[in-house]
Formats: structure tokens, C-alpha cells, sequence
């Protein structure tokens, strides 16, 4: 399977460069679309085909209960966040439920300061963590899966980080809701998203902030990133509103795009099961960069 992968990676094309401030991307462009048909979290859940809940009624942090009443897959995506119940959580790692199947995901909480239930179930607010807490999340459940076979992150580094991510954008939440950044931030997230959009044959982008490569998201076939593009690319513009510097000149320049692309290249894969359905390839170039292959 990592032939496969990297059989992609090389036949990729990277588009011309969109950037607004201190955030660009660079559009990765394929002729190929994978045979594999599923539904994505919101959309099972906007037609109530996935049920998803605390694991019992005492409620487990790092677990929920995942329900698919659909004869179909779904597709739960890495740092999805998912709103409700006890307390809010994101998911540790892309996952692809089989039709008519219920499972334990694991998740990470993103609301400190809550465990009275707010609904009996979880529903979508169309967001993902930020990109960096994701690269970093993604980093603590590679090792913790190499180490014990589960997948966990380090819960306290996780509260940690949305905690000051707060303090410094000034949104401040009485449970220590990532939440409330986004809301605090919303007008800004929508100037940064607005300048950006998909064009033909798009299967993926790679991110930059501040002239870095942030992370690299891509799946099998346009119609799936399509349909994540907006969420992927507020996860990115929240980091860029963060970090933003007027007085710092940005250079997304193309050549660190190709330099990152041919890491990726000779990456190693540790395959893993998923989860869910098929298996899991991590694999890492940086601590601060991030790296997401979908079906």
C-alpha cells in the first residue's frame, strides 16, 4: 500500500498559488478518482443516518459510540469536531464505517470545563481543530498507537494548547470551549476563506502559513475534497489569523512546495489498522507540518 500512496503523491499536479495575508495554498490537481463510494459526517448526519453518542451513560472521554444506520460508509475525518452531549470532542484519526455497523472512534475532549450533558447527541458545526493542534494531536496518537495499539493523544497538551490559543485571540469560554474561538474569530476566519477557491480536477491543497508549509490534505477524488475544502481551509486560517504579523513580507515561495513534495516522497509508512475499515498509514516529515490521505 505505500507504493500506492506514493504512486499518487507522484502523479499529483500543483496548481498556481492563492494566498491572502500571511495564508496560501497551492492546489493539487489529479485525473484519477477512486472507485469507493461513502458518505461524509455531515452529510450522514444532516440526513440523520448517523447516530453518534457518549459510549454509555456515564460517558468515557476518550471514546464515543458510533452508529451508521446507512447501508453505505462513512467517512469521519482526523480533527473533526463533533458538538454535544457531555462535552465536545474532535476525532483522533480518519475513520471509514462500514454500512449498518456501530463502533467506539476515539476522540480528544475540546471543552475543559464540561460534563453535564448538553444534548443526547453529537451533532456538526462544520469545523475542524485548528491545523496546528491537529498536526500536533496527530503526532501524540502516532506514537501512542506505535506504543500501546490505541489510539490516544495527550489530553492535558490538547487543553493546553486551546487554552492558550484563547488567551492570545482574546476568547475567553467558561468551559474552555475551542468553540469560542471559532466564534470570536468568525469574521476574520471569512475574510481569510474568501479570496480562495476549488477549481477543476482538485483532489487536495498544500497549506502555508507565514511562508512554511503547514500540512498537506488530499483524498481519491475531487467530489470528496470538495466537499471539505471550507472546513480544511478555516482550520488553516485560524493558525494564519494567530500568527499574522503585518509587518513580516510573506514568500509562499513555490520551491519549498517541491522540496516538501519530494519528503513526502521518501516518507516512510507504518501500516495500521483504522478503526474502521481499512488500514492507516501515518507517516511524518516535521513536527510542525501535517500530512492527511483520504479515500
Amino acid at each position: 500500500m505505500d507504493t500506492v500512496i506514493k504512486k499518487y503523491l507522484e502523479q499529483l499536479k500543483v496548481g498556481r498559488k492563492q494566498s491572502y495575508k500571511n495564508l496560501a495554498l497551492y492546489p493539487l490537481l489529479s485525473t484519477y478518482s477512486l472507485d469507493l463510494e461513502y458518505l461524509m459526517l455531515d452529510e450522514a448526519l444532516g440526513e440523520n443516518l448517523i447516530e453518534i453518542a457518549e459510549k454509555d451513560n456515564a460517558g468515557s472521554v476518550p471514546e464515543l459510540r458510533v452508529m451508521n444506520k446507512s447501508p453505505r460508509m462513512i467517512l469521519i475525518l482526523d480533527g473533526e469536531e463533533l458538538v454535544g452531549a457531555k462535552q465536545n470532542r474532535i476525532v483522533n484519526t480518519t475513520i471509514l464505517v462500514q454500512g449498518n455497523a456501530t463502533i467506539v472512534i476515539p476522540v480528544s475532549c475540546v471543552e475543559h470545563g464540561r460534563w453535564p450533558y448538553d444534548s443526547p447527541q453529537f451533532q456538526s458545526k462544520e469545523r475542524m481543530t485548528s491545523s496546528n493542534l491537529r498536526a500536533m494531536k496527530s503526532e501524540q496518537v502516532n506514537f501512542s498507537v506505535r506504543d500501546s495499539g490505541e489510539f490516544r493523544a495527550d489530553q492535558s497538551a490538547i487543553w493546553d494548547g486551546i487554552a492558550e490559543k484563547a488567551n492570545r485571540m482574546a476568547a475567553p469560554s467558561p468551559t474552555g470551549a475551542m468553540a469560542a474561538i471559532y466564534d470570536k474569530k468568525r469574521p476574520s476566519i471569512e475574510e481569510y476563506v474568501k479570496p480562495f477557491r476549488l477549481i477543476d480536477s482538485q483532489v487536495g491543497a498544500i497549506f502555508m502559513i507565514d511562508g512554511k508549509v503547514a500540512g498537506l490534505d488530499a483524498f481519491g477524488k475531487p467530489g470528496t475534497f470538495s466537499k471539505v475544502f471550507k472546513k480544511l481551509l478555516e482550520s488553516y486560517a485560524l493558525d494564519a489569523i494567530d500568527w499574522y504579523d503585518p509587518n513580516e513580507e510573506q514568500k509562499a515561495l513555490k520551491s519549498k512546495v517541491t522540496k516538501f513534495r519530494k519528503a513526502a516522497f521518501s516518507a516512510d509508512f507504518e501500516s495500521r489498522p483504522s478503526g474502521g475499515s481499512g488500514y492507516r498509514y501515518p507517516f511524518g516529515i516535521q513536527k510542525s507540518n501535517r500530512l492527511c490521505f483520504g479515500p
